[in-house]
This record gives C-alpha cells, structure tokens and sequence, in this order.
C-alpha cells in the first residue's frame, strides 16, 4: 500500500481566527471550507507554498480538540527564505516566541513561536549543505561525545 501525501491538521478553539492568523504570518491561502449552519468550521484546507494544511474548529462532543495555551506536543516545520522575518511577523500577529532564530549544526537557522492557538511551529532556511554524517559528527561532538 503506497503513502501519497500528508497532511497535517490542526484543531483549534478558534478556526476563522487561526486561518486569519496563518494567513498573515505565513501567507496561508484559503482552497475552501465547510462550515456546518451554527457557524463552526467543520474543515477548511489552506496553501503554505505547496503544502496543504488542514484546520477544524473543536468539536468536543465528538472528541475534537485543540490543544492547550500551553502546547500540545504536536510542532510543525515551516522552511522559508528569512526565518528571522518570518518568526518577527508571526510574533507581532500574537505569537509566543519560544527560540529566537540561532544557526545550527545540521546548516539550518531556524527557532520557534507558539501560534495564538496553542502549536509550535518551527522556523527556518538553509544556511548551509551538510551531509548526514557530517551533521551526525557534529551532533556527537555538540554533546560531548569523540
């Protein structure tokens, strides 16, 4: 059995703010929603670049929920062409900041904010090309190891 695609989604207390916040800080466009009569979004599907990302509103009487203020376990990766730009927007639109945007061994600058809705989103760009064995050298050597 053949894997086609993933998608990602998000559940979250507030669907239309959380689309208008994905909108603006990572330029997330809209392909369409459902929405059932009482004004819950049941499923809409947004365009980061050429990925899709999937967003519901809770439906707790069902099992569906988001996570906390606090997180929820669940981090999602964005690679960009300005990490530093991109983490100052989503923290301005009401991000956590949670990593600032550092360089790092495997030859990514990347750091990290909390969505308004409770996921991690983890930002960065290419910095550099590194072979897994030389990340895998640099990772042993940044703990201690030969």
């Amino acid at each position: 059995m053949a894997i086609h695609e993933l998608y990602p989604y998000l559940r979250v207390k507030n669907a239309a703010e959380a689309i208008r916040f994905y909108a603006e800080a990572f330029g997330a466009t809209e392909k369409f929603r459902l929405t059932e009569p009482g004004g819950r979004i049941g499923h809409v599907e947004l365009l980061l670049g050429s990925a899709t990302l999937l967003v519901s509103d809770e439906f707790p009487e069902f099992g569906i929920r988001g996570p906390g203020p606090e997180g929820g376990g669940l981090s999602i990766h964005l690679h960009v062409d300005d990490a530093d730009a991109m983490i100052e927007r989503a923290v301005h639109l009401g991000a956590t900041l949670l990593r600032p945007a550092t360089d790092h061994f495997y030859g990514e600058r990347s750091g990290a904010i909390r969505d308004p809705f409770g996921h991690e989103w983890l930002i960065g760009h290419s910095i550099e090309e590194v072979t897994p064995e030389e990340m895998q050298r640099r990772y042993t050597a940044m703990l201690g190891g030969a």
